[in-house]
């Protein structure tokens, strides 16, 4: 299972970048190799909030189509993860408060892989971040 970031399905939608094409590459890739991508419903919010303050309302339906389009599953947030994020936020590594969120998430569904170009997820012990530098799993 690999959990999929907000920045993905951004990238996918947005102006032209230098992840945008590295994006949809990497998600042939897992399609192919038939990995089950999922996300949490925080990563819904977070599509939301950013094209929110940004301005950009007119791109919110389109990357929430994108990401619901790829993942098999939307994993909702219960009381359970954000207790665990409040925990992880107060550790030695100090992660954002959503991607504390995140990780509580993975740790609770035994998820080890998340693909996301944010850097943050390389300090959390046994997660493996996919980007284009890094190898996918199995592949």
């Amino acid at each position: 299972m690999i959990f999929i970031d907000s920045n993905i399905p951004m990238y996918l939608v947005g102006v032209a970048h230098e992840h945008k094409s590295e994006s949809q590459a990497i998600l042939r890739s897992l399609i192919a190799a038939q990995y089950r991508l999922v996300c949490d419903a925080e990563v819904l919010q977070e599509i939301l909030h950013r094209y929110t303050a940004i301005g950009r309302r007119e791109a919110i339906q389109p990357a929430l189509n994108v990401l619901l389009g790829l993942v098999d599953d939307v994993i909702p947030i219960e009381r359970q993860d954000v207790l665990r994020a409040a925990a992880i936020v107060s550790g030695k590594t100090k992660p954002g408060a959503r991607d504390a969120l995140h990780l509580a998430v993975m740790e609770r569904y035994g998820i080890r892989s998340i693909f996301s170009f944010d850097r943050d997820f390389d300090r959390w012990p046994g997660i493996e971040r996919i980007c284009g530098q890094r190898p996918m799993p199995g592949l």
